[in-house]
């Protein structure tokens, strides 16, 4: 990333520090560092929806233009995470605008064509994404807090277990337990 400058010092300080500094401070050469260290990532989501390798360049730049200001505004516990809900909202709501945009040129033996079965569209990512968002909400609160660490924070049974002051066996059960209910609500809503 060519916008930072001297990053003497701040490279050896943590998301949380960086997120500090850059909320305290405006300091972009923070925020730069920081976003660097993920913008792999945010470059592989964007790629992952885009399908295109020039569209998912410019959705990373774009999205490091929104932190700028949605940092200011939002307290962020977790960078990693929230800049990946941040991803892939851009990318949906890239998707959505494009697809507004779209025109199909309609002639009239495409309208009478009585054996034309009207299809609504949806995007099936977006839709996944929804449901099992849903059915998170349905878990135990312990469930729920063992799954997102351990499955969306990817942290271990270990750390999961310091985070949430439960007992080692108890955090393998509520994630099993966990991961088992979430797999049969996303399957009853997904065929609704």
């Amino acid at each position: 990333m060519k916008f930072i400058k001297n990053t003497t010092g701040i490279k050896d300080l943590d998301d949380a520090a960086l997120l500090l500094r850059y909320k305290s401070t405006g300091s972009l050469d923070a925020l730069g560092m920081l976003y660097k260290r993920y913008m792999h990532l945010v470059y592989g989501v964007c790629l992952n929806y885009f399908k295109e390798e020039e569209a998912s360049k410019d959705a990373v730049m774009q999205i490091f233009e929104e932190l700028v200001l949605k940092l200011k505004i939002h307290e962020v516990q977790n960078f990693k995470s929230w800049l990946h809900v941040l991803t892939r909202n851009h990318c949906l709501m890239a998707l959505r605008k494009l697809a507004k945009n779209n025109t199909v040129s309609i002639d009239d033996t495409f309208v009478e064509n009585t054996d034309f079965v009207h299809l609504d569209i949806d995007d099936t990512k977006e839709t996944q994404l929804t449901v099992m968002e849903k059915c998170m909400e349905t878990l135990t609160e312990e469930q729920r807090k063992s799954v997102d660490l351990f499955y969306l924070q990817e942290k271990c049974y270990k750390e999961v277990a310091e985070i949430t002051g439960y007992e080692m066996v108890k955090v393998k059960s509520y994630i099993q337990n966990g991961k088992r209910n979430l797999k049969i609500c996303i399957e009853k809503n997904s065929s609704e």
